[in-house]
């Protein structure tokens, strides 16, 4: 039998009594302590024995110490008398749990005690009201936003997509409440509008998995990050084309709206140098790498300090092997601008393949349509296996009735690859994942559509990363 003893003196610790007299357990004896009587109703004495005194007096409190108690609840209105009762407990008892309720901070470094300000708690609670903020698990784990539960908006980048093809890492979906009733989540189920998510993983990673549930069309580089990154390696870029290059993807700055900035290393050339500070502005920023000698360390160090959400970057620097894993490494999605122009641009290709990594990307694909003014066009080659292409064609469908977009659907029965060099302007957008990284030696005899990428090299190119 476990003995709990409860110091009270406040209508919360009252409530705290009542509540602990209605649950039934023959586990727990509890002592109580109060310097007034007060009235409890379906009192078991059995297991609740009650004492009126002060507890600020060690005196008397010392004669109920004198038993053996698992822990100690206080919840007093003083703080004045909380910390007094704290040092009698302490007296007699240095390695006794304390747990103190109180509506102020208390000034304690017991490590023994846990402090519970009940202004917190209440604002907290009433904080899970308001709209558009996660709800989080107060009393269960550590508290501290590892269990959360989202509800899925109508326009949400997660309506109708399969559990399955959502990359969970560091985070799960554990249960869905659809009409308020419980539905275990499996790979084949699908996310439907105004499903109420039950979330697990790092607090870090659902902050972020919160974001990418809410964010709509417009948001785009969210929920990646806030801003564009222009990257310029002079020792790899072609000298020729890097003024055309620059103006292509200011274009795109002005259409994405955020902030740019543009990162040179290796500044071999004065003139275009002093040509692209031209574009400084209140919302280009220009920042220019003398050193070059930790330029890994330095590019990963710029993507968090700016909260870079898009990359773009030249064709050259992309074919070049260590940038591209570079690139690959900061999961965040890159943008390949080639020498055609990129204004012009009215379709966005997707070639279809035998894996849903299409399916995982589909609400930044539309994001990024949407913003840009692109078609959406998916090539499906009739001579591959046709059962998860046909999952991925179902859920694009669903999601241009959601987003109001219309998208074509082109069979192709010849390799769409040399059917697509024909085209005469377009941005092709893939999923970026670690196969990509691979040099192109292994790729040369594939018929992987995502792994022959590079023979479309000539085109924009748009990699989106898997995962959030």
């Amino acid at each position: 039998m476990k003995k709990i003893l409860i110091i009270s003196d406040s209508d919360v610790g009252r409530h705290f009594i009542q509540r602990a007299i209605k649950t039934h357990t023959s586990d727990n004896t509890y002592y109580i302590i109060e310097p007034k009587e007060s009235v409890y109703e379906d009192v078991n004495f059995t297991r609740f024995k009650f004492y009126q005194f002060d507890p600020t007096s060690l005196y008397k409190l010392s004669d109920v110490l004198k038993m053996e108690f698992l822990q100690v609840f206080i919840a007093m209105e003083d703080p004045l008398d909380i910390e007094n009762t704290i040092k009698n407990i302490r007296t007699l008892k240095k390695q006794l749990r304390i747990i103190v309720l109180s509506k102020s901070k208390v000034d304690n470094e017991d490590s023994n005690a846990i402090f519970i300000n009940s202004n917190e708690i209440l604002a907290s609670r009433l904080l899970d009201y308001l709209p558009n903020v996660p709800v989080i698990a107060q009393n269960v784990g550590i508290g501290e936003g590892e269990i959360m539960e989202v509800l899925v908006p109508f326009g949400s980048s997660f309506v109708y997509r399969h559990i399955g093809v959502i990359e969970q890492k560091n985070w799960r979906i554990v249960a869905i409440y659809r009409n308020r009733k419980l539905i275990m989540p499996s790979r084949r189920r699908m996310i439907q509008p105004n499903d109420l998510l039950l979330l697990v993983g790092e607090p870090a990673v659902l902050r972020s998995v919160y974001r990418a549930i809410k964010r709509e069309l417009g948001q785009f580089p969210e929920p990646f990050g806030s801003n564009l990154y222009l990257y310029i390696d002079m020792n790899i870029i072609n000298h020729k084309t890097i003024k055309e290059f620059v103006r292509h993807a200011i274009f795109a700055h002005t259409k994405f709206k955020h902030n740019l900035i543009i990162k040179i290393v290796h500044p071999n050339d004065i003139a275009i140098v002093e040509y692209i500070q031209e574009y400084r502005s209140e919302n280009i920023i220009i920042n220019i790498d003398y050193d070059g000698t930790t330029l890994e360390s330095s590019f990963h160090k710029d993507i968090k300090l700016y909260r870079i959400g898009l990359i773009i970057v030249s064709k050259e620097l992309f074919g070049d092997f260590i940038t591209k894993n570079m690139l690959y490494e900061a999961h965040v999605p890159v943008l390949k601008i080639s020498d055609k122009s990129f204004s012009s641009v009215s379709d966005a290709l997707l070639v279809l393949s035998d894996n849903r990594d299409l399916e995982k990307i589909s609400s930044t694909i539309f994001d990024i349509s949407a913003q840009m003014g692109f078609n959406i066009e998916l090539h499906n080659y009739m001579n591959e296996y046709q059962e998860e292409k046909e999952q991925v064609i179902e859920h694009y469908f669903n999601l241009s009735t959601i987003f109001s977009k219309s998208i074509k659907v082109i069979k192709d029965t010849d390799n769409p690859m040399k059917t697509l060099k024909q085209k005469d302007n377009f941005i092709q957008i893939l999923p970026f994942t670690f196969k990509l990284t691979k040099r192109r030696i292994y790729s040369l005899f594939s018929t992987d559509s995502e792994l022959l990428y590079y023979k479309l090299n000539n085109y924009h190119q748009i990699f989106i990363p898997v995962q959030l």
